[in-house]
């Protein structure tokens, strides 16, 4: 089996590509494995380190929207997983031009090439922010998409787009909307890393409007298990909701992460609330534990005090990204 994973050296590509690596999927044991991934800011190589001599791992760089270059690395794929995508919410509002580029002329550049080779299976990995907000109970994957944010729009066009490629092609398309990731070597502009690092360099850190804002959170290595369940038993044309089943208000989760680091509410500053921040997100899972049998295994307290100790004990990775890229600006965060 040949598999192309687009946006691979990301957070959460480059762990699905280092779990797969190691046969940790039984349903894609003996992969070979391509990673296609531009470079931005949010994609590094480093990510990749401890798989990049395995004797069945290639790495590309492209851009997903270089059409040419896709139906290259296309060749021979039996399976596509599209982890590529712009994915920071206050990036978009600021300027949304490169999350449609990406995220829906991207995503339809794979799909077009995905359908052209015919025999390829395609996962297009989402986000459960495509359903807008909800105060009570939990979305179903029927449920109508009311994006709030242009990341959540542009996420949104491009999950119609996949479904779409599946009903007129037959391209064999499914769909996976996630809750919030956390877990190691995520880009330190995400709300975890971004507060840990800075608690861990005795920065401030920011807290949106009142912090009552509610996300479930889910430990990449359970999504990534996920994905691969979709992969290799997901119906096509069908839609799942991936979720941890961890919801926390923003303030519950600042005050769990004060305490390890030894700081407290000192450390935090209160800072203008996002344009169109929805309140509350939660996906319903039953789908994906009838149809393949998932659970998320990660508790919210073990995943999050490895995460922590990953940060503590990695700062080589991480403190070049903030010098770089300024992530360390303690008014610049997501949730």
């Amino acid at each position: 089996m040949r598999v192309l994973v687009a946006g691979g050296a990301g957070f959460i590509g480059s762990h699905f590509v280092r779990r797969l690596l190691s046969d940790a999927y039984p349903g894609l044991a003996g992969a070979e494995t391509v990673v296609l991934d531009k470079l931005t800011y949010a994609g590094n190589r480093a990510n990749l380190a401890l798989v990049a001599d395995h004797p069945r791992f290639s790495f590309v760089q492209g851009d997903i929207c270089d059409a040419a270059l896709v139906a290259e690395q296309m060749r021979g794929a039996d399976l596509v997983v599209n982890f590529a995508a712009e994915t920071h919410v206050d990036r978009s509002i600021e300027d949304a031009g490169a999350f449609i580029r990406t995220n829906v002329v991207g995503t339809h550049t794979l799909l077009r090439s995905a359908a052209d080779a015919e025999t390829v299976r395609f996962v297009h990995i989402s986000t459960d922010e495509v359903y807008g907000s909800i105060d009570s109970g939990s979305w179903t994957e029927d449920h109508p998409l009311v994006p709030t944010s242009p990341y959540a729009a542009s996420k949104a066009s491009s999950d119609l787009l996949a479904l779409a490629f599946h009903r007129t092609y037959g391209l064999e398309v499914c769909v996976t909307r996630c809750s919030n990731n956390y877990g190691p070597y995520q880009y330190p502009e995400k709300v975890i890393p971004l507060f840990v690092t800075n608690l861990l360099d005795g920065l401030m850190v920011p807290l949106y409007g009142n912090g009552r804002n509610i996300r479930d959170w889910l430990h990449v290595d359970d999504h990534c298990r996920a994905i691969a369940l979709v992969a290799e038993k997901g119906r096509p044309g069908n839609v799942y909701n991936i979720g941890g089943g961890a919801e926390l208000s923003n303030l519950e989760l600042t005050e769990r992460l004060l305490a390890p680091l030894g700081r407290d509410w000192s450390a935090v500053k209160r800072v203008a609330d996002r344009k169109g921040h929805d309140s509350r997100y939660s996906v319903d899972t039953t789908k994906i534990t009838a149809e393949l049998g998932f659970i998320p295994c990660v508790a919210f307290t073990d995943g999050l005090a490895a995460t922590v100790r990953w940060y503590q004990e990695h700062r080589s990775w991480w403190e070049p990204l903030k010098r770089e890229r300024g992530a360390h600006d303690p008014t610049t965060t997501v949730n």
